[in-house]
């Protein structure tokens, strides 16, 4: 059985002084694999990943491993304690308003001058020493003066310095009422087939401020640099957004199933040796980010959704019904809402009661199998 450590890291200071800190759990492999980091949380109400991490770690200690693998739960203790009521909020920084998930350091600035000076390096040489240099340029902003750095930002570069020591990224995420659906950078496409996920959504390799996007950019650019003094240099990380399906809950049962997905497709990657993971014979549809259609109510007032989630719909199916009862004498209470296109349904607000131009639904459209 493989030995499970844990190490509390701080990433911060609360308001009577005291450390804030989170939990990482570390297993070792025999170093042939590549070095794996999966994070949970980041969202407080985001909560399915610790499910998963649990599993994970049930799982992993009896597996023989090829890598070593840093998991985190409760990536960001501030937000997953941020309630109101029965509901956590903890998506974005209550003191600034930011996302949570949109405070990474983009790192890509390293490039040019990396390559200059590795131009004729191995592989294994560029991939160790970039590997330096994204860490080194992160402890860097985290060893700077105490006042640049807010409390999001210092958190995420504290999970950034982590990330960045592996070669693959997992963020495990939820949406608010969603289907499971994986972002994946559109390099990496054909590793998607080995999650045990359906839908795919393909996103181009720039940067938002997202985990994901902070791990595969910089080495995204890196390849494209090379490429550009005639070297063929394989973008040597992959990072993927994971979600998981909706907030506030968490389940253990389809938390076994994601584990199986993650370790399916680390199984591919050779993090796993002699594992019998392997992904199920699923149809599995892609969208690109440009085609990721976010509808907004189009009045206000209390919704039944009616698109089932992962549902393919036609154009001029109904996909909500809204009722306004403020207006039953005066106009139709009752309200069809349709789309005008083939889609196939991700998501949808949490909520039935919506202002006009809420956030009504994201729907997969020109999607393709994968």
């Amino acid at each position: 059985m493989n030995q499970i450590t844990q190490e509390n890291i701080q990433v911060g200071e609360i308001a009577n002084g005291l450390p804030l800190t989170i939990p990482v759990y570390r297993l070792t492999g025999n170093g042939s694999g590549p070095s794996v980091y999966i994070q949970a949380n980041m969202h407080g109400a985001e909560v399915q990943g610790n499910a998963v991490i649990y599993q994970l770690l049930e799982k992993l200690k009896l597996q023989t491993l090829a890598s070593s693998i840093t998991l985190v739960p409760y990536a960001n203790p501030i937000g997953c304690n941020q309630k109101s009521g029965e509901f956590t909020l903890g998506r974005f920084d209550p003191i600034t308003g930011t996302n949570w998930n949109r405070m990474y350091q983009n790192h890509s600035h390293l490039v040019e001058n990396f390559v200059a000076e590795f131009n004729d390096a191995s592989v294994d040489t560029i991939k160790a020493e970039f590997k330096k240099r994204l860490v080194a340029a992160t402890a860097a902003i985290l060893d700077g003066p105490s006042y640049t750095l807010n409390t999001g930002k210092r958190i995420a570069l504290n999970l950034q310095k982590l990330a960045h020591q592996a070669d693959i990224v997992l963020d495990l995420h939820t949406g608010p009422i969603s289907a499971k659906h994986l972002y994946c950078p559109d390099y990496a496409k054909d590793s998607a087939r080995y999650f045990d996920i359906e839908h795919v959504l393909l996103i181009p390799n720039e940067f938002d401020g997202a985990m994901d996007e902070a791990n595969f950019c910089p080495w995204w650019q890196l390849s494209e640099t090379y490429k550009a003094i005639g070297r063929d240099i394989p973008v040597l990380v992959e990072a993927f957004t994971v979600e998981l399906g909706s907030q506030e809950k968490i389940d253990l049962t389809d938390a076994e199933n994601d584990a199986n997905s993650i370790l399916s497709y680390l199984t591919y990657k050779e993090a796993l040796l002699d594992s019998h993971f392997k992904p199920k014979p699923i149809t599995r549809y892609a969208c690109y980010l440009k085609d990721y259609l976010a509808f907004y109510a189009p009045m206000g007032g209390m919704v039944e959704y009616t698109a089932a989630l992962g549902s393919h719909i036609k154009a001029g199916d109904t996909i909500a019904k809204i009722l306004r009862m403020e207006r039953y004498l005066s106009e139709q209470p009752l309200n069809h809402i349709t789309l005008d296109k083939d889609a196939i349904t991700i998501l949808h607000f949490a909520s039935a009661s919506v202002n006009q131009g809420t956030e009504l639904y994201k729907f997969f459209t020109h999607y393709f199998e994968l």
